[in-house]
């Protein structure tokens, strides 16, 4: 059987590692990764091997020649542009007459690759995938297979509530050669995103083979050391080059001179031709060849390439030193970082923690160093959450670390382009938008700075004046300690999963351009923002019939900045209205549970003494509204969701959607007016882009927790425009809260969380899913995993933020639901276990 090494990636995440070398050269135990692949290869006994080249392939062709010495027959095909990885195997079609192995020459692994051979062979498949399970299955493609190990469900790099197993990609295929003629010619084509499932789709003969064994997808500085560690805990992993010494814990390579005062703590691999002289301690590290460590030096669980001097009483700690790097005498070097190659560290200087140094750097004496070079420090955690990126104010999120977030977002758009900025009243709001509009300018964007705006203003805005996108900077709604940091594409949605990892990538790399002094960007102030968002929010509601009803409302501002705007709007409609709190006050920006019901409260109490028609409470970013009927009830997010939806279906008809976790009570409803029920994802996300996608089909949206999207205006929450649509469906149905309340059906859908550690939840999930299915239950995969019982359910859906589970459960009966909930709660309990 021929291989085929996939070896023409750039190995960005890797940076600055990868500056100079493909990623499959970076060294494991001082061998290139692509090495260890090679050996792999060999031993399960795969001789003819096929490298697919892109980036810098002379490092890989010089190294590896036609492979004689590596005793394999080597042979290369090299792509002029980037196609993909399956477009690039397409381009080798000539030479892959027979069944193939494809793998990719920068993962470590021990697995028998020929016990997976064998099974693709004896399940007669047009294409395996290699699996194996893995605790946090979030950055690869996640496979579900039935008992014969066919794939049934294949979903690339999910969100926690799409992860429903932890069984993984591993990007090892065994493939057939007419699997090439559903891969199209000089065109970008990928395995898992693309071939993978037009095979599932079009019920190709796909499997899925589990394999056991060890596998780690090198893809960040972290997994890189962490490899390291892996390899000296167990050295079976691969084939280590060197001597073994008599206790069994240290390699030392051909040529070494080790002064006999050294201490070897842990398990040392050192390489060929090293010196390490007198009073040197290593502990469970890697020393490449020639390498040259001074007297006394300490090195601590770090990992030296071949070349690098290390000076007198020099320390490094949990480090990664690249190629021919100098550390003179007495530097310091401490946790997290990475210098690149042929660095010079001057003499009692030091290096912070997590600090990456480009190549060719020169660190003068003395120095300390606590920011890297050229690029800033990476952010040691997810950029992008649930409501953009989020973090504690001038802990996580500073002004240093917004200005490289607006450099990345500008690198990500490109120079030259205009991108709307805004925030909410709050001072450290304006703190950290002015840091990104530097940032901005620095990558050479054009800033319109609308100040403090309502959220639904800013994304209508957006394309208005071929802006290219938007952030808003708030303080959290929820804890008054965090800040949000929101982005919108040009059509004012919130930026795409896809979107968020480019912009992340960027900034973890940290290598975005920054422009030369003439093409900095400029600012500017949009006057008309205020008016096209009244003009069309008019346009999209029927005034006479609002102002024919005359309404009496009470409605609560929320100190927010929808009392700039939306005061001028309501007189246009003939309401009479009773303002609450219309003005900017920063320190009621977020509002805790008592807060919230307080103002809920005061609605109703005013809203009963004055006789009011309703009363809405906003919510700061004026994207919720909350409702209380005309005599004072407050009404539950629940059945407010419930009474919308009735009212639109009523009066304007069409169809509605809400997420998976919302009662069925939206069916009984819809079947009375013959109207169909689209569920979707429970993240806010994944609402607005669904909205968008289907604003033709789709009258209202509805999330069950004060967010509403009339689509035909804009596809996102605006609390403003929900207030006057909510009034002109009830003055079209000559109605009131009150009175469609009574007409909705009793329901209840109870909520419960679990606690369950981040490495269990895809164990969890592939539970969930096998015990359900081999029942024969129907289930239902939108988010986490809802498993229906007739007309009743239970959804359980993995905290994407939290080590947590959610649970929800509807069914006639208070008890039944506990009942239900408690079961589900026992079995994640004992899959933990």
């Amino acid at each position: 059987m021929k291989s085929v090494i996939m070896a023409g990636g750039f190995g960005t995440r890797l940076r600055p590692l990868t500056c100079n070398v493909p990623k499959p050269m970076v060294p494991i135990a001082n061998k290139p990764m692509m090495e260890h692949v090679v050996e792999l290869l060999k031993k399960n006994e795969i001789n003819d091997v096929l490298s697919i080249l892109y980036y810098q392939p002379g490092v890989i062709t010089n190294y590896f020649g036609n492979g004689e010495n590596f005793g394999i027959k080597m042979s290369y095909v090299f792509a002029a542009t980037d196609l993909g990885t399956a477009g690039s195997v397409k381009n080798a079609e000539n030479l892959l007459k027979e069944n193939f192995i494809v793998i990719s020459g920068d993962v470590l692994t021990d697995f028998n690759l020929q016990k997976a051979i064998a099974f693709h062979r004896q399940k007669k498949s047009l294409a395996t995938i290699v699996l194996t399970r893995v605790n946090n299955p979030l950055s690869f493609g996640v496979v579900i297979t039935d008992k014969r190990g066919k794939i049934t469900r294949f979903l690339e790099k999910p969100n926690w509530g799409e992860v429903f197993s932890d069984t993984i990609n591993t990007g090892i295929y065994i493939l057939e050669p007419e699997v090439l003629q559903y891969i199209p010619a000089n065109k970008k084509f990928d395995f898992s995103k693309d071939l993978f499932p037009f095979l599932l789709e079009n019920k190709k003969s796909l499997y899925g083979y589990i394999a056991e064994g060890y596998w780690k997808d090198i893809g960040s500085l972290n997994e890189y050391r962490q490899a390291h560690f892996d390899v000296l805990k167990q050295p079976a992993l691969v084939n280590i080059s060197g001597v073994k010494s008599t206790n069994q814990e240290n390699w030392v390579g051909e040529g070494s001179l080790i002064d006999s005062s050294v201490k070897l703590a842990g398990k040392v691999i050192i390489g060929k031709n090293c010196q390490i002289k007198a009073n040197v301690e290593i502990d469970d590290s890697v020393i490449g060849n020639n390498v040259i460590i001074d007297e006394r030096a300490v090195i601590t669980k770090s990992v030296l390439w071949d070349g690098v001097k290390v000076g007198k009483e020099v320390e490094i700690k949990e480090s990664t030193v690249g190629y021919g790097t100098l550390l003179q005498k007495k530097a310091i070097v401490n946790e997290g970082v990475v210098i690149g190659d042929e660095c010079s560290i001057g003499k009692k200087s030091e290096i912070k923690a997590n600090i990456k140094i480009w190549p060719y750097k020169i660190i003068d004496d003395g120095a300390i160093l606590s920011t890297s070079l050229v690029w800033g420090e990476k952010w040691l955690k997810d950029l992008f959450g649930a409501y953009g990126i989020t973090g504690l104010i001038n802990v996580e999120i500073t002004p240093e670390f917004a200005a490289r977030v607006g450099a990345a977002y500008g690198a990500f758009l490109g120079e030259g382009s205009y991108v709307l900025t805004s925030r909410d009243s709050h001072r450290a709001s304006r703190m950290i938008k002015r840091a990104i509009i530097s940032g901005l300018m620095s990558a050479g964007i054009h800033v319109g700075d609308l100040r403090t705006s309502p959220i639904p203003v800013v994304r209508y805005e957006l394309g208005k004046e071929r802006e290219k996108g938007g952030i808003h900077v708030r303080i959290s709604p929820y804890e008054s300690q965090l800040m949000d940091i929101k982005f919108f594409d040009y059509q004012g949605i919130d930026i795409s999963t896809k979107q968020e990892r480019a912009i992340e990538q960027l900034f973890s790399r940290e290598d975005f351009k920054r422009i030369n002094l003439s093409k900095i960007g400029s600012i500017s102030l949009p006057h008309q923002a205020n008016e096209y968002y009244k003009e069309g929010f008019l346009n999209y509601i029927d005034q006479e019939c609002i102002k024919k009803a005359g309404f009496k409302i009470i409605l609560d501002y929320a100190f927010s900045s929808a009392s700039f705007i939306f005061p001028s709007i309501l007189g246009k409609l003939g309401c009479e209205v009773v303002a609450l709190n219309a003005y900017l006050d920063e320190t009621k920006i977020s509002k805790n549970k008592e807060d919230f019901e307080s103002s809920l409260e005061q609605v109703s109490s005013i809203g009963t003494t004055l006789k009011a028609d309703a009363g809405f409470l906003l919510d700061t970013g004026a994207e919720k509204v909350f409702l209380i009927d005309e005599k004072g009830n407050i009404i539950r997010n629940d059945i407010a969701m419930a009474i919308v939806i009735s009212l639109v279906l009523k009066t304007t008809g069409g169809n509605v959607a809400v997420p998976v976790n919302v009662s069925r009570v939206v069916e009984r409803i819809s079947q009375k007016y013959k109207a169909k029920v689209y569920r979707t994802a429970m993240s806010p996300k994944s609402m607005i882009e669904f909205a968008k996608q289907n604003k033709d089909e789709v009258n209202c949206f509805c999330d069950g927790i004060g967010g509403y999207i009339f689509p035909q205006f804009q596809p996102a929450f605006d609390g403003m425009f929900s207030v006057a649509k909510i009034l002109e469906l009830l003055a079209a149905d000559k109605s009131s809260l009150y009175k469609i309340t009574r007409t909705i059906p009793p329901f209840i859908v109870l909520h419960r969380q679990i606690a369950c550690d981040w490495d269990r939840k895809g164990k969890v999930m592939r539970c969930l899913i096998d015990e359900n299915i081999s029942a024969k239950r129907r289930v239902e995969l939108i988010d986490g995993v809802k498993i229906f019982f007739g007309r009743n359910w239970v959804l359980l859906r993995p905290d994407p933020d939290r080590p947590l589970f959610h649970i929800y459960a509807e069914t006639n009966d208070r008890k039944k639901t506990r009942d239900l909930m408690n079961t589900y709660i026992r079995k994640i309990e004992k899959w933990q276990k």
